[in-house]
């Protein structure tokens, strides 16, 4: 089981577990900045990489949910379509591990917008098949 919220995302969209492994130890040593989103050493991203389709994945649970849940948008909504506790706790939680700049924190729908864009962007990074519009 990975730790952290970040890890459980990658283990719901199925990365393997090495790429989780690396993925949640450099979200962690290297968190994003404002603004600007600085890459690990190559010697931190050294772990085989397999593609993940990512929006196949996400497209496939939202047909089966009965909720109309818009994750393209929303840090709620995929949270959500992965089982994920979507509470403002757990947000907070992840933007934490992810290195969410202060000043966002403090304001829910700046947090949540970020964190949307992070989490894309680190799974895009980690393999997943994310399409540049969504970035």
């Amino acid at each position: 089981m990975a730790s952290g919220i970040f890890g459980k995302i990658l283990e719901k969209l199925g990365f393997n577990k090495e790429v989780t492994k690396a993925a949640v130890a450099t979200a962690t040593k290297y968190p994003t900045g404002v603004g600007n989103f600085p890459t690990a050493p190559a010697a931190a991203k050294s772990v085989a990489i397999s593609p993940v389709d990512v929006v196949k994945k996400l497209e496939g649970l939202a047909a089966k949910n009965p909720q109309k849940l818009d994750w393209k948008v929303s840090i709620v909504d995929l949270m959500k379509l992965l089982g994920l506790d979507s509470s403002i706790q757990a947000r907070k939680e992840l933007a934490t591990e992810l290195g969410c700049p202060v000043d966002k924190m403090a304001d829910s729908a700046a947090m949540n917008t970020w964190l949307h864009k992070v989490v894309l962007r680190k799974l895009a990074e980690n393999g997943g098949n994310i399409p540049k519009e969504l970035l």
